[in-house]
């Protein structure tokens, strides 16, 4: 895939001020991947970076049953004492989709875990993969960053590629009883760095 930059604005938030950076194949695409930028960042040097998936019930919604909109928040907050960036990829439930992410939801309502449900639909357990987001850094210039990640995967992807990733910072925003066993299942089965 090759997305390109389609359109830039400023992005006054909480957080502080952000220039938002749509990429898409076409300016038609109607979800594009997104860039939050802070505006002091400074791409010759090592800029701390977030690569987030997209998790609208987690994001948006405040889901209790995984991590994701808790770490979005906590890495605006850093991203933004740090002049970083944000790379929120459009790549929902592991890359299933939100009408399919819903499906595994019952699923896990009945006791299956995440990998589990994702199996049962008929997906892998995590689909997502993370080449637009090297594009995405590509074009902004950035060439060396501090990434901000639990997930091994999207380490590998950085250090198979030509971005040099000078330190992985941990991102750990707590458990409470609907996310436990989310958490476990990420941790023991899927590797991720707690």
């Amino acid at each position: 895939m090759n997305v390109k930059r389609q359109a830039e604005a400023k992005l006054p938030t909480k957080f502080g001020v952000f220039n938002i950076l749509a990429f898409a194949e076409t300016e038609t695409d109607k979800a594009p991947h997104l860039a939050l930028v802070h505006e002091e960042m400074n791409p010759e040097e090592t800029v701390t970076v977030r690569i987030h998936s997209e998790c609208l019930t987690g994001d948006l919604f405040g889901s209790a049953k995984c991590d994701c909109g808790d770490q979005l928040a906590k890495s605006l907050k850093i991203v933004s004492e740090d002049k970083g960036a944000i790379i929120y990829l459009r790549q929902e439930g592991r890359g299933i989709g939100l009408i399919n992410k819903i499906k595994a939801y019952q699923l896990q309502d009945h006791g299956r875990n995440t990998i589990d449900a994702n199996l049962e639909l008929g997906f892998e357990a995590d689909q997502r993969h993370y080449v637009e987001a090297i594009e995405i850094l590509k074009d902004l210039d950035i060439k060396s960053i501090n990434l901000l990640t639990n997930n091994p995967e999207k380490l590998h992807a950085m250090e198979a590629s030509d971005i040099e990733v000078k330190e992985r910072r941990p991102l750990w925003t707590g458990s409470q009883k609907f996310n436990e066993e989310y958490l476990q299942v990420k941790k023991e089965l899927m590797g991720h760095l707690f």
